[in-house]
């Protein structure tokens, strides 16, 4: 089992950056592909960017294209989402996710094909 935590959340305002962590723990994830999703008040959640096993390949939907950067560091079983350029439509509770698989499921975005899930970690920016 995979226990999944999340930090790194908070207040920014519209152009700040944020960097987003989540720690594993159980077992590694060295060999886990990894995800973040958002859900903001009132939506659905949706998929924000993955990675493989080996960080040699990432995904990212298009509203954070060219400005989120997802990585991990295999050695201390974390992910990272470095989110820049903030909008106020990126306010949401982020998730990391981890699936039993060296590559991101198909199709990537696809939350149920996701095994293990964080609690969230808030983050908000204004105006």
């Amino acid at each position: 089992q995979v226990q999944l935590v999340e930090s790194g959340g908070g207040l920014v305002q519209a152009g700040g950056s944020l960097r987003l962590s989540c720690a594993a723990s159980g077992r590694t994830i060295s060999r886990y592909a990894m995800g973040w999703f958002r859900q903001a008040p009132g939506k659905e959640r949706e998929f924000v960017a993955a990675i493989n096993w080996s960080g040699g390949n990432t995904y990212y939907a298009d509203s954070v294209k060219g400005r989120f950067t997802i990585s991990r560091d295999n050695r201390q079983d974390m992910v990272y989402l470095q989110m820049n350029s903030l909008k106020p439509e990126d306010t949401a509770v982020y998730y990391c996710a981890a699936v039993r698989s060296m590559e991101p499921p198909r199709p990537v975005a696809a939350g149920p094909n996701y095994n293990y899930w964080g609690q969230g970690t808030q983050v908000t920016v204004s105006s």
